[in-house]
């Protein structure tokens, strides 16, 4: 494939969708529009930037590269995906009724309006947003270093410059209907590589045979990381901001339910094409010089060039819809929670858009940063879910279903999830043997929690007086 000649269809293709984007929201946006959407997204639209999001980097390069190392493993993803998500409809839709901004706000509400647990979450959730951001971001430049040759500094800050554009320009409304259309490019491309693929290596037959050399050997050690990595991708899903934001954008509870019941059962359909992919990957190729490659490679080696240039595009839009929802996620954090603890008070509504697309720029150039100092996608994506995303996660769920959970739980659930996942940074033994510190800080964070909730008395004041009190402060930017 022609390196020029994609470079002409990826700008070709910014070019549309930056002009897309400022198609769907030319009209002036208050400050709920340009960081919610004015919370009344249709079902069709929370479904379509639900799914784009799900199938993001993780979902191409990280699963397609999983599945060339441990053949059907890198079905896995799709797995644990499909498991939160649907946990999501189950435990979390409802809480579209209280008309939160932010996992800060929702959080703190079951424990009183605690203000050190807001603030302590709203760090948590920029710094998250901020790290699944640079994910996209590194997945998306090593995907254009592989295809263009370009140094991968600039191929990191193309990506980041592409999604970054029409976010800027129209805000989340222009977010979740880029990402829609975006869904259909990227099911449709990797359903058509999954294909050809498929009948490339022969059918099923082929892939059990691919399958027992990737796997041969492993035996029964395999069996407590992949459990992990299951965990790790649905805790992932339960505590990432960018799916929350989903709920409190969206029109209804039942519309919410709705699209992540339907994304699950999609997303859940598609962990098997990545797999198949990658498993087709390592029998035209198995010296690549790095798993990450292997999505690529298929497409620019082995496909032909047109479907070879769709699947390409496809997994650029995968990442890109993913960066852009994390970056609005993380934007309205930083508005609606670290600008409060900062200044102890909310930003100016007449101020509220110009400030974001400020934010936007900023936090972008931060995640761009972190991208351009990693390597792997899915020992990164990880560490970022059990350094910040699992105690929220614990939270969360502890807050939604035990009323006796409190202030003091929830620091405790927050800090004993990152203190445990910093330890099996200082102990290497610990990381392979459970493939990755998720597990092991769930049980901590729900252990610490539970203990210093039982130990301490309750919150003084009650979730509805809580939510009155949130309720007071989203007032003074003018969202609702």
């Amino acid at each position: 494939m022609s390196p020029t000649l994609f470079l002409i269809c990826f700008f070709l293709y910014l070019v549309g969708m930056a002009g897309f984007g400022w198609w769907v929201t030319r009209k002036k946006q208050s400050g709920g529009d340009f960081l919610l959407g004015g919370r009344s997204l249709p079902l069709f639209l929370t479904l379509g930037t639900t799914l784009a999001t799900m199938v993001g980097t993780g979902s191409s390069m990280g699963a397609v590269g999983k599945a060339y190392q441990n053949g059907w493993m890198g079905a896995l993803y799709g797995l644990g995906g499909a498991l939160g998500i649907l946990m999501m409809a189950w435990l979390f839709a409802p809480v579209r009724r209280h008309r939160f901004m932010t996992m800060a706000e929702e959080l703190s509400s079951y424990v009183g309006a605690n203000r050190s647990v807001a603030n302590l979450v709203g760090i948590f959730t920029f710094l998250s947003s901020v790290g699944w951001l640079g994910a996209h971001i590194l997945g998306g430049g090593k995907y254009l270093e592989f295809v263009t040759g370009m140094d991968p500094v600039w191929a990191k800050t193309w990506i980041a410059l592409g999604f970054g554009i029409y976010a800027v320009i129209g805000g989340y409304r222009a977010v979740v209907w880029t990402d829609t259309l975006q869904a259909v490019v990227l099911f449709a491309g990797f359903l058509c590589t999954a294909l050809y693929a498929f009948r490339m290596v022969g059918g099923w037959d082929g892939l059990e045979v691919i399958n027992a050399q990737l796997t041969a050997g492993a035996g029964a050690g395999v069996a407590l990381p992949s459990v992990s990595l299951v965990v790790a991708i649905a805790v992932g899903v339960l505590g990432t901001p960018s799916f929350r934001q989903r709920i409190y954008s969206g029109e209804s509870v039942r519309a919410i339910r709705q699209a992540f019941v339907g994304s699950g059962l999609l997303y859940l359909g598609f962990a098997s094409l990545p797999a198949i992919i990658g498993m087709a990957a390592y029998q035209s190729n198995p010296e690549l010089a790095g798993s990450d490659l292997a999505f690529p490679w298929m497409a620019t080696e082995v496909l032909p060039v047109a479907l070879g240039m769709f699947i390409l595009l496809a997994g650029l839009s995968a990442t890109m819809s993913s960066a852009s929802s994390d970056a609005i996620a993380g934007v309205t954090t930083l508005l609606r929670d670290l600008y409060h603890c900062v200044f102890k008070k909310m930003p100016p509504p007449e101020k509220v858009v110009r400030y974001a697309r400020f934010a936007l720029a900023m936090t972008t150039v931060l995640a761009l940063g972190m991208a351009l100092s990693a390597d792997s996608i899915i020992g990164y994506i990880s560490d970022i879910i059990a350094l910040f995303i699992t105690g929220m996660c614990v939270c969360g769920i502890l807050g939604r279903l035990w009323p006796r959970y409190n202030a003091s739980g929830a620091m405790a659930s927050l800090i004993g999830a990152s203190a445990t996942a910093i330890s099996f940074k200082l102990v290497p033994g610990w990381q392979e043997y459970w493939g990755n510190p998720v597990i092991p800080s769930l049980v901590v964070s729900v252990g610490a929690g539970a203990i210093a909730s039982l130990l301490t008395p309750p919150d003084a004041r009650s979730h509805d007086e809580s939510l009155k009190l949130l309720q007071k402060e989203r007032n003074e930017m003018q969202v609702d």
